[in-house]
């Protein structure tokens, strides 16, 4: 069976998208409506060529590019097979679930892409820690950005294709409800790609009582608001904070971390216009706010079609603070896309780039190349999302580690002791103490590298890891908890 055959991509919406995972080509429209992003105002990337007016529709410039499916690794054989004469295990089977489809169908943009990475770096199989050489497969379902989707499939790789362990990123919307299927049915499940504290208090855990079966490497928001402190202070301005939060989980937490910073730590003024349903159309009254109270500093996290519709209120009402740092919407160039040109200067927190100096402990393959591929590969842009990749490194690192597999005790004690010098993420520890403003601030997390990236017009000399020049380009201007990246200028005043 070929590495394409075995991403099985199942619950298929409509024809176009089976059409799709079978590798038919598309034209720009039609990945625009199987991808879920159109109705959206969310752009797709350079590479298939134009961008979304503000209303969502289709510019009447045409292209003759075309998304491919990767389906064989750019970098050398994998590092991960045995050889000849080793006893042949059972197959391993991981599920994962990603918005492909929806408002946050930007996350899941590189998943199928990633997919068949890990599959062609496994080969016909590794050797785990039982000294078998064993065969892995990937179910990957559509959560179409729905946190009830998201639980329901979830179950159903769980109860019914009987998976060995759940691989999820993807922010709380998509993350969480995985989770939580994954702790209730015993079902070990590796996350990524979603704050610490909505996915560990969010989901009811405390210090002393911490997940059995859900473990999460990635950063959380006492990492963030020493970036801010420090991004805030890089232009001046008269320290007043607005803040505009989506009414959810994720939301709600990064409330909870800006106002103790502005008002009781740093002692500035926050403007809280007091946090919105997802798909709101009308910004007047927060614009309105900012504006009466001479917000210079203002702070969003929501979707791209959120965000994408309030910024461009911003500009139609002549709003401009001197800073706007934006969580989540900011993440993707196909996002930014959709802004054009009044997207140059927004910053926001970041958590991958190619300029990370690390490896993939699968192939070999460094932050550059994996970016290179991805672009050679798709037409698109590289995305921060490709980070997801660290979660099948992850579960290899455990699974080495593991003498018998059908102990799902032995698998999470392994899980529980991960210690990986490097990895598509960093490092990631749980062996390390864990203790207040760490790297391990509660016991089932570990925090990764973040920086806050400002996006700015592509520069003249081309990157290394781009295949062409794209709108936008990701600078990154802050680096206290990710010193491991260079830095790539000062912060610069919107456009």
């Amino acid at each position: 069976m070929s590495a394409n055959d075995q991403a099985r991509y199942s619950d298929p919406l409509e024809q176009e998208e089976d059409a799709l995972r079978s590798g038919k080509s598309y034209s720009r429209r039609e990945f625009l409506k199987v991808a879920g992003i159109a109705g959206a105002a969310v752009g797709v990337g350079a590479g298939l060529g134009g961008l979304l007016t503000a209303c969502g529709e289709e510019t009447t410039e045409t292209t003759g590019s075309e998304t491919t499916q990767a389906t064989t690794a750019t970098t050398a054989g994998p590092t991960t097979t045995a050889s000849a004469g080793v006893e042949t295990g059972r197959e391993i089977k991981f599920g994962t679930v990603s918005p492909l489809t929806g408002p946050a169908a930007a996350f899941g943009i590189p998943d199928k892409w990633i997919v068949n990475q890990w599959l062609a770096a496994a080969g016909d199989g590794i050797v785990f820690g039982d000294g078998m050489k064993h065969p892995v497969s990937f179910e990957l379902l559509d959560s179409q950005s729905d946190t009830n989707r998201a639980a329901q499939v979830a179950g159903d790789l769980i109860q019914n294709t009987g998976i060995d362990m759940m691989l999820v990123s993807s922010s709380p919307d998509t993350v969480n409800p995985v989770a939580d299927q994954c702790e209730a049915m015993e079902m070990p499940c590796l996350s990524t790609d979603c704050p610490m504290e909505p996915w560990y208090f969010g989901r009811g855990a405390t210090p002393d009582k911490p997940f059995k079966w859900t473990y999460l490497a990635f950063w959380g928001n006492w990492e963030l608001m020493e970036l801010s402190k420090e991004l805030w202070v890089a232009l001046p301005n008269n320290h007043v904070v607005g803040g505009v939060w989506s009414k959810e989980v994720d939301g709600d937490a990064r409330r909870g971390a800006i106002t103790p910073l502005v008002v009781d730590e740093l002692g500035w003024k926050l403007v809280d216009d007091g946090g919105y349903h997802p798909g709101q159309e009308d910004w007047s009254a927060t614009i309105g706010l900012f504006k009466k109270e001479a917000v210079e500093i203002m702070c969003f996290l929501g979707t791209p079609p959120d965000w994408t519709n309030f910024w461009q209120q911003c500009q139609q009402q002549g709003y401009k603070p001197v800073i706007a740092d934006i969580a989540k919407a900011t993440l993707f160039p196909t996002a930014m896309e959709a802004l054009g040109q009044i997207g140059y200067g927004l910053v926001g927190p970041q958590w991958w780039h190619p300029l990370f100096p690390w490896k993939s402990t699968l192939t070999g393959q460094n932050c550059q190349e994996l970016a290179l591929a991805f672009e050679q590969d798709t037409g698109f842009q590289w995305t921060q999302p490709l980070m997801h990749y660290v979660t099948f490194e992850w579960a290899v690192d455990v699974y080495k580690r593991v003498t018998d597999l059908e102990d799902k005790e032995m698998i999470m004690k392994a899980v529980a002791e991960t210690k990986m010098a490097d990895s598509m993420a960093g490092p990631i520890d749980f062996t390390a103490p864990v203790a207040p403003k760490s790297l391990h601030i509660v016991p089932n997390c570990v925090g990764t590298p973040l920086y806050e990236g400002q996006w700015v017009p592509y520069p003249d000399a081309q990157w290394p890891w781009d295949t062409k020049k794209w709108m936008y380009d990701m600078k990154v201007v802050t680096n206290k908890m990710a010193p491991q990246i260079e830095l790539q200028g000062p912060l610069e005043p919107l456009a």
